[in-house]
């Protein structure tokens, strides 16, 4: 993923030096602060940077007012390393919040994920938000939406990039509405998805799709797919000519999805050959 970030941040990691980054001067900014609607927090001097391994204590101390979920030593490590994309918006050398995301292949999701994306986007790519908090006195003034919208266009930008999506508590109300204002859609219901302190706890998975991306399609699909097929060619439906003609293309439209579905196998392939064979054989006797 091409992470471009606003004019006044560090650049990523430092390759793990004790110190500072120096700015990074891009002409391709995301987001200037300057644009945003940030109330109690003075935009300019509101910036987002990525996490340095320096920041790790900061940031665990904030996971733990943050969220019920306890996280690994060893997650805090990785957030600062160039396996994620991990920022923070900072106020001076104060981080207001965080946000870790991953850039993922379709192929190497989990079982629960695998359903977010049909299978013709194999190839293609997936972001998923590990986490997005914001502390407390800051909260409600925009800096949640501030990292989000950040991340969004970064991952909209890259063109391989068909969805991004994020695990959030069933009972996590404020997390929900949040994410639905912002184009999410619940995909998933979660049973006992998450452990907190003992106790087996609900969950969804959220989806936004990107750049054409899609789920899988389903019989509802196909069934409304159909139906509005009718509804636009009907007065053209009284032709018995013009039937087979609108049938062949929609059969030649299907053939890659049944192929799909099927995986290529014999009994598919002759199934697709005989219903070649039928509608030349109409269109033969209809002089088409």
């Amino acid at each position: 993923m091409r992470v471009v970030m606003p004019s006044s941040c560090p650049a990523p990691h430092s390759h793990y030096r004790r110190r500072r980054a120096p700015p990074l001067r891009s002409s391709q900014v995301i987001m200037r602060p300057a644009a945003l609607a940030v109330p109690l927090v003075n935009s300019h001097e509101l910036r987002i940077r990525f996490i340095v391994p320096e920041d790790v204590p900061v940031i665990q101390s904030l996971c733990k007012e943050w969220f019920p979920i306890e996280y690994p030593d060893s997650w805090f490590r990785d957030i600062a390393t160039h396996r994620y994309y991990s920022v923070a918006a900072v106020k001076g050398d104060e981080i207001l919040g965080i946000l870790v995301a991953e850039i993922k292949d379709p192929s190497s999701l989990s079982k629960e994920d695998r359903e977010i994306l049909s299978t013709t986007f194999l190839k293609d790519k997936i972001g998923y938000i590990l986490s997005l908090g914001v502390a407390e006195k800051y909260r409600r003034m925009g800096i949640a939406s501030f990292l989000l919208d950040n991340l969004t266009r970064s991952v909209h930008s890259d063109r391989s990039a068909k969805a991004l999506y994020l695990h959030v508590l069933s009972t996590n109300f404020q997390a929900i509405s949040f994410y639905e204002k912002r184009g999410f859609r619940p995909h998933l219901f979660l049973p006992y998805y998450y452990a907190i302190k003992g106790k087996r706890k609900d969950g969804f998975t959220y989806v936004l799709y990107i750049n054409g991306g899609h789920p899988p399609w389903t019989l509802f699909d196909y069934a409304t797919s159909f139906c509005s097929f009718v509804i636009q060619y009907g007065s053209s439906l009284l032709s018995p000519w013009n039937v087979i003609k609108k049938v062949k293309t929609g059969w030649l439209g299907l053939q890659p999805r049944l192929q799909q579905i099927t995986r290529g196998t014999t009994a598919s392939k002759n199934f697709i050959c005989v219903g070649d064979l039928v509608i030349s054989f109409l269109l033969k006797k209809l002089k088409y």
